[in-house]
């Protein structure tokens, strides 16, 4: 049997799927995705990587869409090699990545019926999914391949559609799995290279009625604050930062949002925050009478609880890809606009404030805040967030710094200050979970050669055979280990003082060697003493291929003891500020 229907319906949604532009494709192996894997691997212009376990292959793909910005395809069998994919796709969900999720099925009659490896995947992912789709079965008719392209431009366009995210496509196969890779005009006609359908994805606009609107808005509130959470247009750093000149409005930076490293201007940034807004006297002093948000919630909880405080203050939240980031339940105004051309036009309505009073009293606090924080690095002990002053200062201009979560984020929320040198920093901050942080970095420095994860104990524990994918392609990642050997961030809650059962159930100090691992996958690991071996061993692993771990080992109950003479110090120094000031 030359298995033509089947090979031609696979290779038309295959072919189609490059030409509206989806050339990357993570692939875990089985026997029922057969045909879908052998035609991907088949053509000229899919770029196939093999990763076996399909809960790394899915946050793989899903670190390869962020460094890319476009849609990545994941394929897998049947059964629960699909459930695998789960915590991924919620996490491209919440973060809005776009991915194409293609699980291959049992036929209808080996349904529900003891079948082997059968499993009810429809609507698997349930509201996670942006789109589903139960394919039909293959055919050769011109209708049919016209549909099967319909449905690749589709799935592309639809993952792209503002919010972006993931889409599932389920497609039932019947044996014999084999595609025939001899037909002639494999992809189809050599001379029709018009996409089946092409999917246009505009960009949101406020009308002249909505702009008048927003500018006198605006434009009367001299007190106002501009909050940059995850963004990563690269334009977006020049649009705000000219707005905040306009407005004399401080930018409170999130590390994600792209605005503490790079090119635009600075002025008007701040970021050490974290630090003062959990100051009492500071946030009773400064009172905003507007507040305008760009991007997802920042990370810091001092910020969300700054928000919260003034509930009543105008709050004019700008989200282009029109979702509902509001978890202080306090907007008054949802602009669904693009962000840079917000910016841009109402900065244009607005004429550009000479009174810069108010920024500067930010700004004069912020840099204050910042010299204290700085006192902590003079600490001979290996301090958790000083790892990232050090690789701000050692990483070359266009690296990536992908963070871990619980304590690797905040500490890069408090210590990654504001520089030139164009450092992309990234990190899963949908779900906020610590599974699968090893696999999406690896999928960033699959496009990003100069990419550092930083990472804790437990996430690394939690995500190790993602390791495997730096052994199996080759890639070149730097893996900073924070090893507190245990949940270091429980140790800031209030569950720390629960000293009968803390240990135990939160934590958990697991006491693995990580350098057999490690080993294991052919990578090359260091434990380092001092922040000299630190620095030798991080600028060597710029300078040699492969896999580098580089282990900080550090003392939860010390690193507690230093943040929090740091806040202490903080508010002393806002306190004795403010008392100066007329």
């Amino acid at each position: 049997m030359n298995n033509q229907a089947l090979t031609r319906y696979v290779a038309s949604f295959v072919d189609e799927l490059v030409r509206v532009g989806v050339t990357e494709a993570v692939v875990s192996p089985g026997s029922r995705s057969t045909p879908m894997a052998i035609l991907m691997a088949e053509h000229p212009q899919m770029n196939v990587t093999i990763n076996i376990d399909e809960r790394s292959s899915a946050f793989y793909a899903l670190g390869v869409a962020k460094a890319t910005k476009k849609p990545v395809a994941i394929l897998c069998t049947s059964g629960t090699a699909a459930a695998n994919y789960f915590p991924a796709i919620v996490e491209a969900y919440y973060s809005r990545v776009p991915l194409i999720v293609l699980t291959a099925d049992r036929p209808h009659e080996l349904r529900d019926v003891g079948a082997p490896q059968a499993i009810n995947q429809n609507q698997l992912y349930g509201n996670h999914a942006k789109w589903f789709v139960e394919m039909a079965l293959p055919e050769e008719s011109e209708q049919m391949l016209s549909y099967v392209r319909t449905m690749a431009g589709r799935a592309a366009g639809t993952a792209l559609t503002a919010p972006a995210g993931p889409v599932h496509l389920n497609f039932p196969f019947r044996e014999p799995l084999m595609p025939n890779l001899d037909l002639d005009n494999l992809w189809g006609s050599n001379s029709d290279l018009r996409k089946n359908v092409n999917v246009l994805v505009g960009k949101p606009k406020m009308d002249e009625e909505q702009i008048h609107l927003i500018s006198e808005i605006v434009s009367s509130k001299k007190k106002g604050i501009i909050v940059c959470g995850s963004h990563y247009d690269e334009e977006f750093g020049h649009a705000v930062a000219s707005l905040a000149e306009t407005l004399q409005f401080p930018i409170l930076a999130d590390p994600l949002s792209q605005l503490r490293s790079g090119k635009h201007s600075k002025s008007h940034i701040v970021d050490g925050y974290d630090a003062f807004l959990r100051d009492e006297d500071f946030r009773e002093a400064f009172s905003p009478e507007i507040i305008i948000r760009f991007g997802a919630m920042p990370v810091s909880k001092a910020l969300l609880q700054y928000i919260q405080k003034y509930k009543n203050t105008t709050q004019i939240i700008v989200d282009g890809d029109g979702g509902w980031r509001d978890p202080t339940l306090s907007a008054t105004d949802m602009v669904y606009c693009d962000e840079i051309e917000f910016c841009n036009v109402i900065g244009n309505q607005i004429e550009k404030r000479n009174d810069s009073s108010w920024v500067n009293d930010w700004l004069k606090i912020n840099n204050l805040v910042k010299e204290n924080v700085n006192k902590v690095h003079t600490e001979e002990t290996l301090f958790e967030g000083k790892v990232f002053t050090e690789l701000k200062e050692i990483m070359p201009t266009g690296s990536t710094i992908f963070v871990g979560n619980s304590m690797p984020i905040r500490d890069l929320d408090t210590f990654f200050t504001n520089n030139e040198k164009s450092i992309h920093v990234l990190g899963n901050r949908g779900a906020n979970g610590i599974d699968g942080l090893v696999s999406t970095a690896m999928g960033i420095s699959s496009q990003n050669e100069h990419t550092v994860l930083v990472i804790g104990d437990l996430s690394f524990y939690h995500d190790l055979n993602g390791l495997l994918a730096a052994k199996h392609h080759h890639l070149n990642i730097t893996i900073v280990l924070i090893n507190n050997d245990g949940g270091g961030i429980f140790s800031f809650l209030p569950q720390s003082q629960e000293e009968k059962h803390f240990e135990t159930l939160f934590g958990t100090p697991i006491g693995l060697n990580y350098e057999h691992a490690v080993q294991m996958y052919g990578g090359k690991f260091t434990s380092i003493n001092d922040w000299e071996e630190f620095r030798k061993a991080i600028t060597a692993s710029f300078q040699e291929k492969g896999l580098h771990v580089v282990e900080v080992k550090t003392d939860r109950h010390e690193n507690v003891m230093i943040h929090r003479k740091m806040w202490k110090n903080v508010s002393r120094e806002i306190l004795e500020t403010l008392k100066r000031e007329p």
